[in-house]
């Protein structure tokens, strides 16, 4: 028969119970009738239990108690990803999808929620790197979602702690930034001369658009009266999608730029051309986006088909690393290079701030201080020189 005595705090009791566990049971509320509310926390030993309640009792009277509950870590995922990520860009919430599903349920996601903890999040982190090959970058994205969820389920009273909070994740090294020197930039443009992508890749170069954008680019938002285009969307499709499709700007915010002459002069040439393509199509003509580059039949350019030319080319020309968003480094590099100030820089290329651009191209504003210093050291030849002659 199990034994029975009070907790010396009144409201919680120690009990054997017959299958040898020991038993401490406390009082969390009560029903409209007025019944007793009750949980339980079990041990091995009467002193882990009568501390685990004594724990709870506190918290009950400082008013920091969390009831455990016997949703897991892969319910709660779930619940997030449907009820609190359902303003996001459609890339982010498929990323959010795909890291929850491949990686984060088939380890945590039976554990439950309120049991997780921290030293099980590393070791999955760590298990991710070490036996499934992940990279750095890729476990910090899946840090990034488990981290959000969890933040959640503590504001939401779920738990006290976030328990990834401490989690230590794999350095992150930055690759070498690679970019085209003015040799290999004259070289690439003699490459895609009569290239049946010439225009998309000039200006590319030449305004360091994103792919996306480059391809989301209508024609609505070509002024060529000033010059300048408006970037407003991206044209692309999420993980997991089918279909290509307008979505929002990596940072949702749309920015104007007053671009080269012969920028607008090649985008002139783009019109011409698909206005022939259009009569040359007839009915078959489909550009109902409006966008500025496309298929002669008027459809939207595969990001994959434009990737795998522009790749083709520069494998062509000894540069195989090469990548298509190193036109946009080599923009921003040559940009700075040709005195536009950081600020003009930050601004044409859409990044929140100008200390993220300043810390991206350190390497080319440190060749800039070099010649801003070499600059003063001439003035001040020429002041000393010019005082020389006024004392003689």
């Amino acid at each position: 028969m199990a034994s029975k005595k009070r907790n010396d705090a009144g409201n919680g009791s120690i009990r054997q119970r017959s299958d040898g566990r020991w038993e401490g049971r406390y009082t969390v509320g009560y029903t409209e009738d007025g019944k007793q509310k009750q949980n339980s926390v079990y041990g091995s030993t009467k002193r882990e239990v009568r501390q685990k309640l004594t724990k709870i009792l506190n918290d009950l009277q400082e008013g920091t108690y969390i009831a455990p509950t016997e949703m897991t870590v892969g319910d709660w995922l779930d619940i997030w990803l449907k009820e609190y990520k359902i303003n996001i860009r459609k890339e982010t919430w498929a990323s959010y999808e795909q890291h929850i599903r491949v990686h984060l349920k088939p380890t945590l996601g039976k554990i439950r929620l309120n049991k997780l903890t921290p030293h099980q999040i590393q070791q999955t982190y760590n298990a991710l790197v070490k036996e499934r090959g992940l990279s750095p970058k890729t476990i910090k994205n899946i840090h990034g979602a488990l981290h959000g969820a969890l933040e959640q389920a503590k504001i939401n009273g779920y738990l006290r702690i976030n328990p990834s909070e401490g989690a230590v994740l794999p350095k992150i090294e930055k690759e070498p930034l690679q970019t085209m020197d003015s040799a290999d930039v004259m070289d690439f443009l003699n490459a895609i001369k009569g290239d049946p992508y010439e225009y998309p890749l000039f200006v590319a170069l030449f305004t360091g658009l994103r792919q996306g954008e480059l391809l989301g680019l209508t024609w609505d938002c070509v002024d060529f009266e000033k010059g300048t285009l408006l970037i407003n969307k991206q044209h692309n499709r999420a993980k997991g999608e089918k279909e290509f499709h307008f979505s929002n700007l990596k940072n949702s915010k749309a920015r104007s730029l007053t671009v080269a002459a012969e920028v607008m002069n090649v985008l002139q040439l783009q019109k011409g051309q698909q206005e022939g393509w259009k009569d040359a199509a007839g009915e078959l003509w489909d550009n109902a986006e409006n966008l500025v580059f496309t298929t002669p039949n008027g459809r939207y350019v595969n990001n994959k088909t434009l990737y795998m030319n522009f790749k083709r080319i520069v494998t062509q020309l000894g540069m195989p690393d090469l990548r298509f968003h190193d036109l946009r480094h080599t923009f921003s590099v040559n940009s700075l290079q040709a005195g536009d100030d950081i600020k003009t820089v930050q601004e044409n290329l859409g990044h929140s701030t100008a200390a993220f651009t300043l810390a991206t191209y350190a390497h080319a504003t440190q060749g800039m201080k070099r010649e801003s210093a070499n600059r003063m050291n001439d003035f001040i030849h020429k002041l000393q020189k010019e005082n020389e002659n006024r004392t003689q």
